[in-house]
């Protein structure tokens, strides 16, 4: 499959019906450090959104406007730590995806990896855009609420470099149990098979042909 530009990812998400409530929801998969919170951020900015500035820095004191037209959630914010991933329907689909598909606003309690317990509520109201980011947002429970699936994959070696340049050196043996959970799991889930685009993280996507 060729890889697609950045307009023809934003042609294709607004060519889709939407699947929960009024709104458009685009999850962005595929495993760790493949880029998938950059593609989500230059989607955002497309559809007239904003950039996020990543997981955990979510400000309840600043939310995103209710009347802006996209958001991004990360599931790093959803998670419960590294051994998170399997109990992610808890929060994405219960908490988020459910109740925004019955025309009500989602919410759920964000994550602080650093205090290892969850603080904040982020709020997520309706709006027409929602793009959530990471590892297993599109899994099976999941995908029927979705618009649009976009699979994004890199090089282990690559990914594994981002992922030290973040993180520092002291995660890695965190990383590389976490790149065999997420494997199985995203195997398991036919993510990959079920993508409806598919974006190659380890070069820059570009704007147009």
């Amino acid at each position: 499959m060729s890889q697609p530009s950045l307009s023809d990812l934003v042609s294709l998400v607004q060519r889709r019906e939407p699947q929960c409530g009024v709104m458009r929801v685009v999850l962005v998969d595929g495993p760790a450090g493949s880029g998938k919170t950059t593609l989500a951020n230059r989607l955002s900015l497309a559809l007239g959104g904003q950039e996020s500035e990543g997981a955990g820095t979510y400000d309840p004191d600043n939310p995103t406007p209710d009347d802006a037209p996209v958001q991004i959630l990360h599931s790093d914010d959803m998670y419960e730590g590294w051994g998170g991933l399997p109990i992610l329907d808890r929060v994405l689909v219960d908490q988020v995806l459910e109740p925004l598909s019955r025309g009500v606003g989602g919410e759920f309690a964000m994550w602080d990896w650093l205090l290892d317990e969850r603080t904040h509520t982020i709020r997520v109201p309706q709006r027409r855009y929602l793009i959530v980011e990471g590892v297993g947002v599109a899994q099976r429970s999941a995908r029927p609420y979705a618009s649009t699936v976009i699979y994004v994959d890199a090089p282990w070696p690559e990914r594994l470099r981002r992922g030290m340049e973040r993180d520092g050196e002291s995660l890695r043996p965190q990383w590389e149990a976490w790149h065999e959970t997420e494997d199985e799991f995203l195997y398991a889930e036919g993510t990959l098979h079920d993508a409806d685009a598919v974006v190659s993280g380890d070069t820059r996507l570009p704007d147009s042909w």
